[in-house]
């Protein structure tokens, strides 16, 4: 019996008892409801009631009608016995939820107009709610989306992660620095959240493993942890598509077994008194602690290790509340592991199994390796984490000792069974020798799962030839691709509901069921009555955009430019870099020929830097001390504007995606897992600049290759290229319009208060062209200049931004979700929705 399904029956209208009427959705019903929450659950009369009590109480309001459909699906899968979906996620960004819950429910417009009865604007309210802070970028947005996508298409879904008190830093830009704060979205309450002592599990760290004896039996391994804290589980409904099938979230917060040491706050030490407390809630405080130190990296893995054993543990309780045994758990749950971080979760569960229920190793390993799968998000090898032994010896001893077993057990199969040679099996070892002993998750997820998945075919193909090429050559029918997806509902429906306004008009609302659908708009390119009402919702967009921009920044922004945007999290593979680049050498060409046509141009960045990656930190220095001086430099007549907008998060991006008229999805090939930018941003009516790397090369297909502007190395030629040289030297000393913009970046033009700030961003180009940002300069610079020519054939752009929305709908998360359920999961969806 789920968590979920428990908390219905203890509800007056569970467990046989008569449930009351459904609750009406008119305005008159909405509007006196919401009074009355205002009234008796905030205490505040209507009419000194502010914004932020207005927000609370029409929340509580739909949450009331959410949770009728949350209990009625928990009744609906417990009764059914379907196969449940654990995600297991670091991150879920799931963003504002008022407008997502209200719009897959249908409520839009009757809220809208109880809330104008008593003169209040929904949109005004809407905008009041903070952004969940749970996560930082794609990876944890694909996790919203598909918990959404979960629910939307009938799969029986639960996510796990944690619940972040001030998640990932909230960014500020301070003489064009990035500087992080806290994050307090929490500091009014989440009113969408449940707390459920009853789900509370102790989690364990440290101590050491003895060996029991029992009569008759062989020893068994204890483990005795020298430290234990306290999971708490807090639930939040995720509503599907017209409020059919709700689904849970489960975020853990970190407590302490005993708040406070009474003994030692009455001897006078009231500060030492909290130090298990204030140790404890710090595993759940912040996302991605910095861990280039060894303090940091240890709060990183307590917070990984924290959440995949809390999350197993309920899995287990919840399952032996419906079942005998735990013998059928991989018939019963599936578990998909997002990314690295919680592949842990192997270890864990096969201590479960056989320490706690009393399974023989090779049982443990089978129900293990059929319950989980992996997805895997990065080729990148430092991001596939690698722990040092000795910490994690020293804090998860027993998971250790798994692990080594683990591992002895592959390794004898890849040299036994297979005869692959010494080489091949120091690839494959889940402990890296060559490193200073470090356990390799990414090969511990790897082999603990049934199924690995890429996330787009280029990125699938090679994990098969890179980061997991022997492990691939000793287990071939493992990976699979999994291309990712986005939900329309939130990126299209709600984030541009101008565009879904006028394709409804076009050709009937069924696209709002079948986002594949939409591909009826494709004919309409042609239709000059169609383009133009397209182009009237871009530049209202545009115009909203600029609006933020004015108010945020101070600095007014043309709608009538190319709105050339990149948002993402900042990263030298990400190269934002090169496009700052191609900024400055445009500004030159601007000033030194004024004679020339020049496409007015409004170059926009967003994104955050790891607090300790120096180099990220230092392009947006660069990104902000370049738009200082463009767009304060009268001689370029408005042509060029560069902005970056502090703070990215998702209702930012709800702004930035539908005014986007260029797409700058850049990255070196063959890094790029899959992106998921680049679909909304498409599916939006952008054109998209980008090279042939991740889900760009399944786009390419989609819209055809005269509707998205591919350039610079393949991921073939990159490799090729970094076994030759890895040197930028020859490249730039030939490009004269990239030398010149790289000698005024070195030289100080742009940074006169500290003119060797970026010497060593541009010398690193010289001798170590890793990222490819002045192999691919030229043509990037190029195909810009492309864009520019089209730019001033409006039919033709307009016609490509409409054959992009109409061909986008394969990349919907609704068709990744049923793909993994078909695929993988062996799960849902119901009535094949």
């Amino acid at each position: 019996m789920s968590a979920t399904r428990k908390t219905a029956e203890a509800a007056p209208n569970g467990n046989g008892a008569a449930k009351p009427d459904p609750r009406l959705n008119d305005p008159d019903t909405l509007a006196r409801q919401i009074v009355e929450k205002l009234t008796y659950s905030i205490g505040k009369h209507p009419e000194a009631a502010r914004k932020y009590d207005w927000l609370r109480a029409t929340t509580l309001a739909v949450r009331d009608r959410i949770i009728d459909h949350w209990f009625e699906s928990a009744d609906r899968i417990a009764a059914s016995g379907e196969k449940q979906v654990c995600y297991l996620s670091m991150e879920f960004l799931i963003g504002r939820m008022l407008r997502d819950a209200i719009s897959n429910l249908g409520l839009t417009e009757p809220i809208r107009e109880a809330l104008a009865r008593y003169g209040v604007e929904l949109d005004m309210v809407e905008l009041l709610e903070p952004d969940a802070a749970l996560g930082n970028g794609g990876l944890g947005r694909l996790a919203a989306c598909f918990m959404e996508s979960m629910a939307s298409t009938g799969v029986p879904g639960f996510g796990y992660g944690i619940r972040y008190v001030h998640g990932f830093f909230r960014q500020e830009i301070a003489d064009g620095a990035q500087v992080e704060l806290p994050e307090t979205w929490l500091v009014h309450g989440n009113p969408w959240e449940f707390e459920r002592r009853d789900c509370s599990y102790e989690i364990g760290f440290g101590g050491k493993v003895v060996s029991l004896q029992e009569q008759g039996h062989p020893a068994r391994q204890v483990w005795r942890p020298a430290e234990r804290v306290l999971a708490v589980a807090f639930d939040t409904p995720m509503v599907g598509w017209r409020g059919e099938q709700v689904n849970t979230l489960r975020l853990w917060s970190a407590q302490a077994l005993d708040p406070i040491l009474l003994d030692a706050f009455n001897s006078g030490d009231h500060i030492g008194a909290l130090v298990e407390s204030n140790k404890a809630e710090a595993i759940t405080r912040v996302l991605y602690p910095a861990d280039s130190h060894q303090a940091g990296q240890e709060l990183r893995l307590r917070q990984e290790y924290f959440f995949s054993s809390a999350s197993l543990q309920d899995v287990i309780k919840r399952h032996l509340e419906k079942n005998e045994s735990l013998s059928n758990l991989a018939d019963k749950v599936a578990i998909q592991l997002n990314d690295t971080h919680p592949a842990v979760s192997v270890a864990e569960l096969m201590r479960l199994l056989v320490d706690v229920h009393g399974f023989e190793w090779s049982a443990a390993w089978e129900i293990t390796r059929a319950t989980f799968s992996y997805t895997n998000h990065t080729l990148l090898p430092e991001a596939l984490e690698h722990w040092p032994i000795h910490l994690f010896e020293r804090l998860l001893p027993r998971q250790m000792q798994i692990i080594y077993a683990i591992n002895a057990d592959v390794i004898r199969e890849a040299s036994q069974d297979k005869g692959l040679d010494d080489a091949k099996i120091a690839a494959i070892s889940l402990v890296d020798e060559g490193n200073g002993r470090r356990v390799r998750m990414g090969q511990l997820a790897f082999v603990g799962s049934h199924a690995v998945n890429g996330v787009s075919a280029l990125h699938t193909e090679l994990m098969k030839e890179t980061v997991f090429h022997h492990l691939h050559e000793l287990y071939p029918d493992r990976i699979e691709n999994k291309t990712n997806g986005v939900t329309p509902r939130r990126w299209l429906m709600q984030a541009n509901p101008d565009l879904t306004a006028l394709i409804t008009d076009a050709i009937g609302p069924g696209f709002l069921d079948n986002i594949e659908k939409i591909r009826d708009i494709d004919a309409l390119a042609d239709d000059s009555g169609f383009r133009e009402r397209f182009a009237a919702v871009k530049r209202r967009n545009k115009e909203r955009l600029a609006d933020v921009v004015g108010e945020r920044m101070a600095t007014s922004v043309d709608p009538s430019a190319i709105f050339d945007i990149q948002v993402k999290r900042i990263h030298e593979y990400k190269r934002q870099f090169l496009n700052i680049i191609e900024a400055i050498a445009l500004y030159d060409q601007i000033r030194t020929h004024p004679e020339q046509n020049w496409a007015p141009r409004v170059k926009i960045f967003a994104g955050k830097a790891a607090p300790s990656y120096a180099q990220a930190k230092q392009i947006i220095h660069l990104a902000n001390d370049v738009a200082r001086m463009i767009n304060s430099d009268p001689s370029v007549r408005g042509l060029l504007k560069v902005v970056f907008i502090p703070n990215y998060n998702v209702s930012l991006a709800e702004i930035i995606m539908p005014a986007a008229d260029l797409s700058e999805q850049i990255s070196t090939a063959g890094l790029e897992a899959s992106g998921t930018g680049n679909m909304k941003f498409a599916l939006n009516g952008a054109l998209t600049i980008g090279t042939l790397d991740g889900a760009n090369v399944e786009m390419l297909e989609h819209v055809g290759e005269d509707n998205i502007f591919i350039f610079g190395l393949t991921a073939e030629q990159v490799a090729e290229r970094r076994r030759e040289t890895h040197s930028g030297r020859s490249i730039i000393e030939g490009q004269p319009l990239l030398r010149e913009a790289l000698d005024a970046i070195s030289s100080g033009v742009f940074s006169p208060d500290e003119p060797s700030r970026y010497h060593s961003l541009v010398s690193n180009l010289y001798n170590n062209d890793w990222w490819m940002i002045c192999a691919d300069f030229k043509a990037y610079w190029d195909t810009q200049r492309r864009l520019d020519a089209l730019w001033d054939r409006p039919d033709e752009w307009q016609a490509k931004a409409v054959h992009n929305t109409a061909r986008m709908g394969w990349f919907s998360s609704d068709r990744s979700i049923r793909e993994y359920a078909r695929d993988i999961w062996k799960a849902g969806p119901r009535n094949g929705r």
